[in-house]
């Protein structure tokens, strides 16, 4: 591989970004299991989760780093809401292709509000690096499969997405003011979304909802706003890998989001995919395209990857081309189907060969 230096890296004339995720350390996850993940005695553990992974962050030279979601108990869809003493824990199931599910807490009465915000782990991360941070946050269309099918008696669906709005609204803007170098708002349940329901009208459902959040910002505030889609990722297993991107594609451009992070590495038709994204995208748009997959245990060669955003690059155009991992690494917290040190090793290949494209294709239109 060729050598490159720090700043040529720094230098990069296309963005990358992870998504968020990094496995757990065994100690912590050994904790979680044995007691209560708000205990004041698990904040060692917590902060030592947490700048382990940003010094390992900052060795890969990724420009832009996370906290690895340490602290994001449970996972990246309930964080907000777990322990809510109006919830009940037999909500809505998502299943995986390997057979196994993981399941969402269940309203039982309004008023809805988030447990913790965002910007909490944020602020604690953005302690110990200099490197922009992004902060993941889930999407209020994730949220709203809390509400039960029958209406809760004197809590209708209608003030409950009044109440989820509001909720999401507040923890965007706080980790905005707090100075996120972006806010990631997590969308796995698009693609799943065609895959309960193949008339496409759930997916409408969240598509509308999700824009009534997006239209609370403005435009300044959405160039920092961005969106990730996946086919979801959980011990080696995804929950809609077999609905077609074309069903999923178009409706997505029609967020109202500055960034769109689309997993791709996984895709067996790469360049198809390319092709819809072209078709669809608008001039506004920044791609981040997937050229990492988490979910394979090979790590990817750094060459092989800047290959493929020389490829990428024939049909998205270079100022609004970027590179990012497929999914989290851990978005489920006990998930330990990969490594700590994989998932680094991934990071640092993703950097590099993103590196080793934006050197080759500098001054190309």
């Amino acid at each position: 591989m060729e050598k490159l230096e720090l700043s040529e890296i720094m230098m990069m004339t296309i963005p990358t970004e992870p998504i968020g995720s990094i496995p757990r350390p065994p100690e912590l996850i050994e904790a979680f299991a044995e007691g209560n993940h708000m205990d004041p005695k698990l904040e060692p553990l917590y902060d030592i989760a947490i700048r382990d992974t940003i010094q390992r962050f900052e060795a890969t030279g990724s420009p832009v780093i996370t906290d690895g979601e340490q602290r994001k108990y449970h996972n990246f869809v309930t964080y907000c809401v777990d322990g809510l003493e109006n919830t009940t824990p037999d909500g809505f199931i998502i299943p995986f292709d390997a057979g196994h599910t993981r399941r969402l807490p269940q309203l039982t009465s309004g008023p809805f509000r988030y447990r913790i915000y965002a910007d909490r782990f944020l602020e604690k991360a953005m302690r110990h690096t200099r490197v922009p941070v992004k902060q993941a946050v889930i999407s209020p269309s994730a949220l709203s499969l809390i509400y039960p099918a029958t209406e809760i008696p004197g809590y209708s669906r209608a003030e409950f997405i009044d109440d989820l709005l509001h909720e999401h609204e507040i923890e965007v803007r706080r980790c905005l003011d707090k100075g996120a170098h972006k806010v990631q708002i997590d969308f796995t349940e698009g693609r799943l979304a065609l895959k309960l329901d193949p008339t496409g009208k759930l997916l409408n459902s969240f598509i509308d909802l999700n824009n009534l959040a997006l239209s609370r910002f403005s435009s300044e505030e959405l160039a920092r706003i961005g969106i990730h889609t996946c086919a979801g990722g959980d011990r080696d297993s995804t929950h809609s890998a077999d609905v077609d991107y074309a069903e999923l594609l178009p409706s997505l451009f029609q967020l109202k989001a500055g960034n769109f992070y689309i997993a791709l590495a996984a895709e067996r038709d790469y360049v198809r995919v390319l092709k819809i994204i072209r078709a669809h995208m608008k001039p506004d748009h920044r791609i981040f395209i997937g050229v990492v997959d988490p979910i394979d245990p090979h790590v990817e060669n750094p060459e092989q990857i800047r290959d493929r955003i020389i490829e990428a690059a024939e049909y998205i155009p270079i100022d609004q081309l970027g590179t990012t991992d497929d999914c989290g690494f851990s978005p489920f917290c006990d998930d330990t189907s990969t490594s700590r040190d994989t998932a680094f090793e991934k990071i640092q290949a993703r950097v590099l060969g993103t590196a080793l494209a934006s050197k080759m294709l500098a001054g190309k239109p």
